[in-house]
């Protein structure tokens, strides 16, 4: 375990497509840490195999409180990276809960024209619904707009124009020191 980093969890937010669970994996992979996806977890608590079949199956009021639920075990684990979902700051509690726990809390920021290039060269995936009704791809702008502020007030710090993965885990190992 690096010695340098802080005893505490580093939290990565962001619309998908912004890097949170990429960057967070090689983070926590060069700190010699453990890594959790909330997007992989919050299914799981609710017994479905994917987001899109949990949110399908009971809705979004029900996947925001997992996500709550994740994102509390989570934080009682060893120190770590923890990669958000996008909604999660959105779920009635998760602010309050990465707020007081003293976690460093990252905002990945990519503009909506990065994001759409980004989901499009890798294909939206059938894991995501939708969340205005539109299709992924042309509800960015919309979503974007509502979440950009509470992810800035939420955030300790606002990470903008990482262009490598390589660049983005140095900054981010920064940050976490």
């Amino acid at each position: 375990m690096n010695a340098g980093l802080a005893a505490r969890h580093l939290v990565l937010m962001g619309l998908r497509g912004s890097g949170k669970s990429t960057l967070g994996r090689l983070v926590a992979a060069r700190a010699g840490r453990g890594f959790v996806d909330l997007d992989d977890r919050t299914p799981v608590i609710m017994g479905f195999a994917s987001v899109a079949a949990a949110w399908e199956a009971r809705g979004e009021s029900a996947f925001r409180a997992a996500e709550v639920e994740a994102l509390r075990a989570a934080l009682a684990e060893p120190a770590g990276v923890i990669a958000l979902g996008g909604g999660t700051p959105t779920a009635p509690g998760a602010a309050e809960l990465a707020k007081n726990s003293g976690c460093v809390l990252v905002y990945l920021r990519c503009s909506p024209a990065e994001l759409r290039e980004r989901l499009s060269q890798r294909g939206v995936g059938a894991n995501r619904p939708s969340l205005t009704g539109k299709n992924p791809l042309d509800e960015i702008e919309e979503v974007f707009a509502r979440r950009d502020p509470v992810y800035r007030a939420l955030a300790g710090q606002v990470v903008e124009g990482i262009t490598t993965p390589e660049g983005g885990v140095e900054r981010l190992l920064g940050l976490w020191k």
